[in-house]
């Protein structure tokens, strides 16, 4: 299954960049990162089996090993891309949610947006390893 990052906004060269990009190059499953512009820009066409996550304050709170778990479902299930899009300052207006198969939140506080993708890598990095029964991901 394709992760696929869409991203409002440009990492350029900055230390978030370099944090997401070393946990990205880690992931064995195929990755792809879309940045588009904070206004505007073509949305990448949807795919046929596509689960559409959008990061947003009003999302679920998952634990690492409910989030993995559900990426391990979509897998199993078939699905070919799951997307994560990272919205620009205002978020998402209610029809984008309303469409998104899960909303996904990092807890109520409000985070920098380079941050908040550096942060997702994480947890993409983490959930295929907790999959993969990797070492990496320790519970207590």
């Amino acid at each position: 299954m394709l992760l696929h990052i869409v991203a409002r906004g440009r990492i350029g060269r900055s230390p978030e960049a370099d944090l997401v990009d070393r946990y990205l190059k880690r992931i064995v499953w195929p990755v792809r990162t879309t940045e588009l512009p904070d206004r505007g820009g073509r949305m990448p066409g949807a795919a046929a089996g596509m689960r559409r996550v959008l990061l947003d304050e009003t999302g679920e709170m998952l634990g690492s090993v409910a989030f993995a778990g559900r990426l391990g479902r979509w897998r199993d299930d078939g699905v070919r891309e799951a997307r994560f899009e990272l919205g620009a300052a205002d978020g998402f207006d209610d029809a984008a949610r309303t469409g998104a198969d899960l909303l996904l939140s990092f807890g109520r506080l409000t985070w920098p947006h380079l941050l908040a993708r550096a942060m997702l890598a994480e947890q993409l990095w983490r959930a295929t390893s907790i999959l993969a029964n990797h070492p990496y991901h320790r519970e207590g």
